[in-house]
């Protein structure tokens, strides 16, 4: 039969879900990438915060592992984040999660899973599930170079922290307003400063600098997990737009996460034609559909 193993420890979901999610690990990033940062926080003595919850679950079919999610945001309603499993796995889980006390009203990952569950949560709850963002995973396997523009990528600074933090913000209210979102539906809303300050020291943060060295774009990767690196936030501040730093750093960002044996993916919103194809132009191939869903 089917049942469900849940996990405060993302190590010990890794060490039962980890090969699933080696698979797939393009479609496992997200997944994948917060276990591997919540283990490397510990590490660092950084705790996830009490009011948010964090577990992870695998989904057991006869002994396997057929299904994997988790609930590990530290931003708005704490969104779930689900990857492929059965269709009566995404339902069971939010009734186990109901029966104990727990609602979830927002989850982001793949369909249909996501659309399921939170069907299921907002049925007893007797509310309405909406779209939050339409997304859409990208995979780059050789870079199309763009056209050349002035100054350089490097790796951001720790003095540049404030910047960057400013920046992540910005990003998110940006990234919500162009799509006509409410804030707290990106997967990746802005990092607290722990998380910012572990993918600086993993030199995982970049900046583009124009010719007077001065920053004016900013784009991050994950740490990899299972060989797979994912690029986002992408952020240029509206007065440096419109000049290719964003395609110029992107390009080079994932030559680097090639150059270096891995493979690339990221996440673009559908709702922003601009954005896709962009990526598009460098290369990148849609892989899987996502939805960010809301109950409401």
């Amino acid at each position: 039969g089917m049942e469900l193993r849940f996990f405060n420890d993302p190590a010990e979901f890794l060490a039962v879900a980890g090969a699933h999610l080696a698979e797939q690990p393009v479609v496992s990033t997200v997944v994948a990438g917060v276990a591997n940062r919540v283990i490397e926080g510990r590490r660092a003595g950084v705790e996830w915060p009490a009011e948010a919850p964090c577990w992870f679950v695998a989904v057991m079919e006869n002994g396997q592992v057929v299904g994997a999610g988790m609930r590990a945001a530290r931003f708005g309603a704490y969104p779930a984040f689900l990857l492929p499993m059965p269709d009566a796995a995404a339902a069971l889980l939010a009734q186990t999660l109901l029966e104990r006390g727990e609602s979830v009203l927002a989850a982001n990952g793949a369909l249909p899973a996501v659309q399921l569950f939170c069907d299921e949560m907002a049925a007893v709850n007797g509310l309405a599930v909406r779209v939050g963002q339409h997304t859409r995973l990208f995979e780059m396997s050789e870079v199309i170079t763009p056209a050349a523009v002035p100054g350089r990528l490097r790796e951001a600074r720790a003095d540049e922290e404030d910047l960057l933090v400013d920046w992540y913000e910005a990003f998110t209210l940006d990234a919500n307003e162009q799509a006509g979102r409410a804030p707290g539906s990106v997967p990746d809303e802005g990092p607290t400063r722990d998380v910012l300050r572990y993918r600086l020291r993993a030199g995982s943060v970049f900046v583009w600098e124009d010719e007077s060295k001065r920053p004016v774009h900013l784009t991050v990767a994950s740490v990899p997990s299972y060989g797979v690196s994912r690029i986002g936030p992408v952020y240029t501040p509206k007065e440096h737009r419109g000049r290719g730093f964003a395609s110029a750093a992107v390009a080079e960002v994932s030559r680097c996460i090639l150059d270096a044996g891995h493979r690339v993916c990221l996440f673009t919103d559908q709702a922003n034609p601009t954005s896709n194809k962009i990526y598009e132009a460098l290369g990148y191939r849609p892989v899987v559909d996502m939805a960010n869903l809301v109950i409401a």
